[in-house]
C-alpha cells in the first residue's frame, strides 16, 4: 500500500486540509479500490462493514497489544483532565456542525469522532503521547476508488518526538500496511469485487 507525498495529498479537495491547518501531518496513505458501480461514499462503505473497516493482522494486533500494555503500566494513554487540552472539534464551524453525520465527541473505541462526513471522516486521540487526528477518505475517479488513510500528530510534550519516533518503523511497516490491507478486503466483501 503506498504512502504518497503531503504534497500529492494537498491536491484532494478534503475539508481536512483547512479544518487542520497548523497541525503537521505525519503520514499519508492511500490504497486504490475497483470501481464496482458509481456513488459509493465513505459513510455507506463504513455502513457496509458495521463500522468495522480495519481488521489488524495478528503481527499488528501484538504490536499494539504490547503497545497499550507498556502504555497502561507508565500512564501514557490516561486523557487529560477536561479543560487541560484543546479538542479539534473546537475548530467545527456553522457549516461543518450540520454536515456531520455523527456528533462530534461521540466516542468511537479509544477515538472521538471530529466529524463524519459522507466521504471524509477524522477522529481524535490525545493522551500523555501525542495529540492525534485520524483521517480516513474515499474519493471517486472516473475508474476507481482511492482510500486515503492519514495521521495528524500535534505534540503535548518533549515525549512526543521521541514517543513517534520510537513507533514509526513499527507504524510504517506493520501496523498501516495491515489496516490498509483490511480496507481493501473490507471493500471486496461489501461489494463483492474479491
Amino acid at each position: 500500500m503506498p504512502q504518497i507525498s503531503a504534497q500529492e495529498f494537498d491536491q484532494v479537495p478534503l475539508r481536512v486540509h483547512t479544518f487542520l491547518a497548523g497541525v503537521p501531518l505525519h503520514d499519508v496513505w492511500a490504497v486504490d479500490l475497483p470501481r464496482v458501480r458509481p456513488g459509493i461514499t465513505l459513510d455507506e462503505f463504513l455502513r457496509a462493514t458495521g463500522a468495522r473497516l480495519y481488521r489488524l493482522s495478528l503481527a499488528a494486533r501484538m504490536l499494539l497489544s504490547i503497545r497499550f500494555s507498556i502504555g497502561r503500566l507508565l500512564c501514557w494513554d490516561r486523557e487529560p483532565k477536561p479543560g487541560a487540552w484543546e479538542s479539534f472539534a473546537t475548530r467545527l464551524t456553522a457549516a461543518d456542525r450540520p454536515r456531520s453525520l455523527v456528533a462530534a465527541g461521540t466516542r468511537e473505541g479509544p477515538f472521538r469522532v471530529i466529524y463524519h462526513f459522507e466521504n471524509e471522516q477524522l477522529l481524535e486521540l490525545i493522551n500523555r503521547t501525542a495529540h492525534a487526528a485520524a483521517l480516513s477518505a474515499l474519493v471517486e475517479t472516473a475508474n476507481k476508488y482511492r482510500f486515503y488513510f492519514a495521521v495528524y500528530v500535534r505534540n503535548v510534550g518533549p515525549f512526543t518526538p521521541v514517543y513517534m519516533a520510537l513507533i514509526h518503523p513499527f507504524r510504517k511497516l506493520i501496523v498501516y500496511p495491515s489496516l490498509l490491507r483490511s480496507v481493501r478486503a473490507s471493500w471486496n466483501e461489501a461489494f463483492g469485487t474479491g
